[in-house]
């Protein structure tokens, strides 16, 4: 999320005068935790046990973590995952669960927007995870239900962020996003602010006969 592209969403927002508005009067940070939010660690696994002669088969794909983004200014903006692929499902990554939140303030502890919502679709190539998601809760109405998706590169030092609303101004226009959909990560991680962990998927690639 750009500061052009905050400021154009804030804009529009106070404009129309609607309940989803991007400023909320009692900040985001309240809200959070009056909702159970915790931005600060990721969510618990929401993946399916393996069964018992599964017990020691690794997972196919795997997107988890938490961290801010850096800025110049003091807007805090945090993204939290806990997406897998379960091993079963190694063939089809839209069978793939979890949880994902982002949360964008003025400040710490300040006025902003946030979102959380469940994964449905995510792959893996190296160190590089494309996931999307619906969002299920939020403050900003327009964006309640829509499709979003997330890029992470996991560089094992400062890891790289994207997502899909990076070029068409908010969340609201990605709404008939396809799955696993996103933008490249040209964001990159505030230092010790928290890390992501990428596992490769097993890609299930063809044999010959």
């Amino acid at each position: 999320m750009s500061r052009t592209t905050i400021d154009r969403v804030l804009d529009r927002r106070r404009a129309l005068a609607v309940g989803a508005a991007l400023l909320m009067t009692a900040g985001v940070a309240g809200v959070a935790v009056a909702s159970g939010e915790d931005v600060s660690r990721p969510a618990s696994s929401t993946a399916a046990p393996h069964t018992a002669d599964k017990a020691t088969e690794r997972e196919a794909a795997a997107l988890t973590g938490t961290a801010k983004m850096y800025r110049k200014t003091t807007e805090d903006v945090t993204f939290t995952f806990d997406a897998h692929l379960a091993a079963q499902d190694n063939g089809d990554p839209s069978k793939a669960t979890g949880t994902f939140r982002f949360v964008h303030l003025d400040k710490p502890g300040g006025e902003g927007g946030w979102a959380k919502g469940r994964i449905d679709c995510l792959m893996t190539g190296g160190k590089v995870a494309t996931a999307t998601g619906i969002i299920t809760a939020t403050n900003l109405k327009d964006i309640k239900g829509g499709r979003v998706g997330f890029t992470v590169h996991d560089t094992g030092g400062t890891d790289r962020v994207g997502y899909s609303w990076a070029a068409v101004g908010g969340p609201d226009g990605t709404k008939n996003l396809p799955k696993c959909t996103s933008s490249a990560p040209h964001e990159k991680v505030k230092s010790g602010t928290g890390d992501f962990h990428v596992t490769p998927w097993k890609v299930p690639y063809p044999k010959a006969s």
